[in-house]
């Protein structure tokens, strides 16, 4: 499939009150759909019956992705946002891919608009912005709740397997505590995924292996990402 820093973040930024940056034209057109090449050439594990590969997703224009095409794959499951003051993170998530892709790491993301509003666009405005603001090829699924009585299945089985322990001492999360402590503290002490851009990594059996917070760049969680794609 073919689609495309984290910054100090103030709490008028995670509401949705600030901008996500300059926008960047990508050297190359990309598309940021699933393609039925890519998924005839994923490898697959013999007899791989995680969990994960049951489920079924739409991407972004509306095709229908088993996630068993990513057997044999590591992938880093990001929930993401237009006009967040995490959306800078696109940047270095799609460096990741680029640079870790031929290794065997796949990211997908799922756009949410259940963070302060800062997904409202179509598809379409959303795919237009990832491509032109941050070149982004990696795959992006349709719009999607990640909590509540909707919660996408995917999302209830990534919580239920890494339900996190995000605290006010979770390294650059302070601000985020305070807004949470503020506006949703029902969420706090939970499994919820508590913003957007929260990462959650799968190895290559479906075993969803860590849960990284909104504050965590992907620079900072490349190593742990590089350690998995080492074991064979």
């Amino acid at each position: 499939m073919k689609t495309t820093i984290w910054a100090a973040v103030t709490v008028a930024a995670l509401v949705g009150l600030v901008g996500c940056g300059d926008t960047k034209e990508p050297a190359t057109p990309v598309a940021v759909h699933a393609s039925s090449s890519e998924a005839a050439a994923a490898p697959k594990l013999a007899g791989a019956h995680a969990p994960i590969y049951d489920i079924e997703e739409k991407d972004i224009d509306g095709a229908t992705v088993r996630l068993d095409r990513y057997a044999g794959k590591v992938l880093l499951i990001v929930n993401v946002a237009s006009k967040c003051g995490f959306t800078p993170q696109y940047e270095g998530l799609e460096a990741l891919y680029r640079k870790h892709a031929s290794e065997g790491l796949v990211l997908l993301g799922f756009p949410s608009d259940q963070f302060g509003n800062q997904e409202p666009g179509t598809a379409e405005e959303i795919k237009s912005f990832c491509r032109m603001s941050y070149g982004v090829t990696f795959p992006i699924f349709a719009k999607t709740d990640v909590n509540g009585e909707n919660a996408n299945p995917l999302y209830r089985l990534l919580r239920a397997e890494q339900p996190g322990s995000f605290s006010k001492d979770t390294p650059g999360a302070e601000k985020l505590y305070a807004h949470l402590e503020k506006t949703k503290p029902e969420v706090l002490g939970t499994d919820a995924v508590k913003w957007n851009f929260t990462k959650f990594l799968v190895d290559r059996n479906g075993k969803v292996v860590k849960r990284f917070e909104s504050a965590e760049t992907p620079q900072a969680i490349e190593p742990e990402i590089a350690a998995l794609l080492a074991k064979k």
